[in-house]
């Protein structure tokens, strides 16, 4: 049984602002849980409450904690029964799914370490091992700072990437002139549109401008429109990596009919948490699609081993994952050491800390 689910906010510094199209971050957003079971098993979750994402804001993802505490502490006691309030409660997860996948990720922690488990072993998913292979991600800028940062990435052993285009068209010619003479294959870096344009007309004038044939486009115009993207795909070549467009598992059905032309970008913290990542990856799988596991802005080591579960259950779908910047990018993490990766973006298995539930043992979490 749970004795208690508390949740509070978590800031902490980035030692560096990060921008895109929708939005700049220079601290954390997140919303940090510790839940215990009456006998002493402790877990803690994060997530990540996006707005121009899923709609959820901080604040609201507290309260969502705070409104339904006392019915999770009397209806959830086991993995059945988590199991049982996700798949009966979709409605109030689709809301809050950074909410939930907090709740969820330490309740997975807790029932492991209660069960002396890993949470892989709770789920029925295979063991984490081998390497991970993590994406360089640089920021909207100006070219100086951009020539910088990816000068950075490229003397550490990147051969993967992900650029923010802004819109200002010179700004991003300037970003691709820069990829191009540092002699960067464009089937080695994605773009993130961050749903810049209006239309597949606009959207497509600008990508043959660039003139640089990305691996992947990332959400080009507003989400969910569908036909536009389908029309962006076909036009220039490139697939579409869907992120704001897919929320939820049951929204996949509307890309199996052409699924060369999609990439599905699981967030855990966007999708609601692990349960519900695993039946994206499955849907996924039957699909026919590629995946990217992807990772917020200022997430924890937390969220990084989370989404190590399903980056390590999804290895045949997998185009890419990113994450792990831990103090690369943060000011201190609540997991000491963190768990980020290393040189050339690769992060080995064996280095991974060990121990039942997500194996790790928060520091502190700052409010």
């Amino acid at each position: 049984m749970i004795a208690s689910i508390v949740a509070r906010s978590l800031e902490i510094p980035f030692k560096t602002a990060f921008s895109h199209a929708s939005a700049s971050r220079e601290t954390t957003q997140s919303v940090w849980v510790e839940a215990r079971t009456r006998d002493g098993a402790a877990g803690c979750g994060e997530g990540c409450p996006r707005d121009y994402v899923t709609g959820e804001t901080l604040e609201g993802a507290l309260a969502f904690v705070a409104r339904l505490t006392e019915s999770w502490l009397e209806e959830i006691f086991d993995l059945e029964s988590l199991s049982m309030w996700t798949r009966q409660h979709r409605a109030e997860i689709d809301a809050n799914p950074a909410a939930w996948c907090a709740v969820e990720l330490a309740l997975l922690d807790a029932f492991s370490k209660q069960s002396g488990k890993t949470v892989e072993a709770l789920l029925g998913v295979p063991e984490i091992g081998g390497r991970f292979q993590y994406s360089a991600v640089i920021g909207d800028s100006a070219a100086k700072r951009f020539e910088a940062e990816l000068s950075r990435y490229r003397q550490a052993g990147f051969l993967d990437f992900k650029i923010k285009l802004s819109g200002d068209f010179q700004r991003d010619l300037d970003k691709v002139a820069l990829m191009k003479a540092a002699g960067i294959a464009p089937d080695s870096v994605r773009a993130d549109a961050n749903n810049l344009w209006a239309n597949a007309e606009d959207a497509i004038q600008f990508l043959s401008r660039l003139d640089y044939r990305f691996r992947a486009i990332e959400e080009p115009v507003r989400a969910g429109d569908h036909a536009s993207m389908n029309r962006i795909a076909a036009h220039t070549g490139c697939s579409i990596i869907l992120d704001e467009s897919l929320l939820r598992a049951d929204q996949l059905s509307w890309f199996a009919d052409s699924p060369k032309h999609w990439v599905a970008n699981l967030r855990i913290s966007k999708m609601g948490g692990l349960i519900r990542s695993l039946e994206l990856l499955d849907l996924v799988r039957r699909s026919g699609l590629r995946l990217i596991v992807g990772a917020h802005v200022g997430e924890t080591s937390l969220l990084t081993r989370a989404a190590l579960t399903i980056a390590n259950a999804a290895r045949a779908l997998l185009i890419a994952q990113e994450g792990a910047f831990g103090t690369h990018l943060l000011e201190h993490d609540v997991i000491d050491p963190p768990i980020m990766f290393g040189r050339g973006g690769t992060l080995d298995a064996s280095q991974l800390p060990v121990g039942y539930g997500f194996g790790l043992t928060p520091r502190h979490a700052d409010k």
